[in-house]
């Protein structure tokens, strides 16, 4: 079975209590378990994990793409201003998928939200369906590897 790593930036670990009115109520426990789910549904793995460190981030980048590892990441507030981050997805660039995910939409929100610095060297982004955007990821990666 294929591992595809779902990989969390800042504050995704404090899901369901940080502004439920914009990320809705349910927490990290549930987006782990909906990406297990949607995995095992589709003959994948998911090995989801989370952090606030932009450096641990960087570094399961790596590990992915040493290893040709699909990835679905959510860089949170990494997306718009971490180049080290982004040079870290480039290295997946025809090893393995990379899908983009945000819970919400970021064209929609703040200004300074709108620019992804990692959606150049994604494979493709998908944003602004809540936790099934995390599943959307899933299936595309299924599709780009069949």
């Amino acid at each position: 079975m294929t591992t595809v790593l779902v990989l969390n930036g800042p504050n995704l670990g404090r899901l369901g209590s940080r502004e439920p009115e914009v990320y809705g109520s349910e927490t990290f426990a549930d987006l782990a378990a909906a990406c297990a789910t949607t995995a095992a549904e589709l003959g994948l793995t998911a090995d989801v994990r989370q952090t606030d460190d932009e450096s641990e981030l960087v570094h399961w980048l790596h590990e992915a793409a040493d290893g040709a590892v699909p990835v679905v990441l959510n860089p949170a507030a990494f997306t718009h201003y971490s180049y080290a981050l982004r040079d870290a997805c480039a290295q997946l660039d025809g090893r393995a998928p990379l899908v983009e995910v945000h819970i919400t939409n970021p064209a929609r929100r703040e200004a300074f939200r709108h620019t992804s610095v990692v959606a150049g060297v994604a494979t493709g982004t998908v944003a602004g369906f809540g936790l099934d955007s995390y599943r959307l990821a899933l299936r595309a990666v299924a599709a780009l590897l069949s």
